[in-house]
Formats: structure tokens, sequence, C-alpha cells
């Protein structure tokens, strides 16, 4: 089904027989690829899990501040976000409430060009935290596993 709004997309990944790992993935009227590097054993045709993960944050964070700064009138001309995942022992993370053991990090670096004020900076930055998928990956999730 095509998707309309927040959470009303089904999602289909298949294998494609092409490679080990590579995927066909679709989304209403839309197709995609996933893979995995050389190193893990993939073809490398196609962004892996975490890059599509990444992606689908960085672009809602962008849309997110277009979506603002259009509404304020602001005078935005270009936005990019960049993204980074890693795993960071827990004890080194003074915000965390993980303790113990490893956590993924996403590192989330944003660059507005435009004439903005500090003001206007800063209130952007507050609105990259309400992007549906930055308070999706936050929030507590369920998910529901069935096997056919």
């Amino acid at each position: 089904m095509a998707g309309t709004g927040f959470g009303d997309t089904e999602v289909v990944v298949k294998e494609t027989g092409s490679g080990r790992f590579t995927q066909q993935i679709t989304a209403g009227d839309h197709t995609w690829a996933a893979d995995e590097p050389k190193s893990a054993g993939g073809n490398d045709s196609a962004p892996d899990p975490y890059g599509l993960l990444l992606s689908a944050l960085g672009a809602c964070t962008s849309m997110t501040l277009r979506m603002y700064a259009e509404r304020k009138g602001w005078g935005v001309r270009d936005i990019k976000v960049t993204l980074r995942h890693d795993r960071v022992y827990a004890e080194d993370c003074a915000s965390c409430d993980t303790k113990s053991g490893r956590l993924s990090r996403i590192v989330r670096e944003i660059s507005v060009t435009g004439d903005l004020d500090d003001a206007q900076r800063k209130s952007l930055l507050a609105i990259a935290d309400k992007c549906p998928v930055h308070r999706t990956l936050q929030s507590e999730i369920v998910i529901e596993t069935d096997l056919f």
C-alpha cells in the first residue's frame, strides 16, 4: 500500500538472487536495493542496512527543517545532513541511561545555508530532534515478527 502519512507504508524486502545478500526493497510504487559490503560477503551493489537507516533519518531531518523554515518564511537556501553510525562503550556516554556494555551512536551533522541569525539556527537545531524518524528511533519500539 502506498503511504499517505506517518506509519501507513508497507515495505516488502525480498532477495534478488543476484548476490548473497542483495535485496530488492519495495514501498508503494518505489523500488530500491540493499546489500552488504564486499568485506561482509556482499557485492556492495547498494547501501547496507545501516546506510538505509541513516538515510531515513537524514531525509526526515532535512524535510522537517525545510517544512519548518518555509512555514516561518526564513531564507534557507540549502540543507545538508551528514550521518555516521558506530558503537561506543556505554561508560563513555555521560548522557546515556545504559551504563554498561556497548550502545549504538548516530552522529548527525547539519549544514544550513541561508540568511539566518543565531536564534533561527538554534531553533532549527531543536526542530531537527522533532523529525518523526528521530522520535521513532528514540522511543520504545515494539517489533512483532511472524514466520510463515
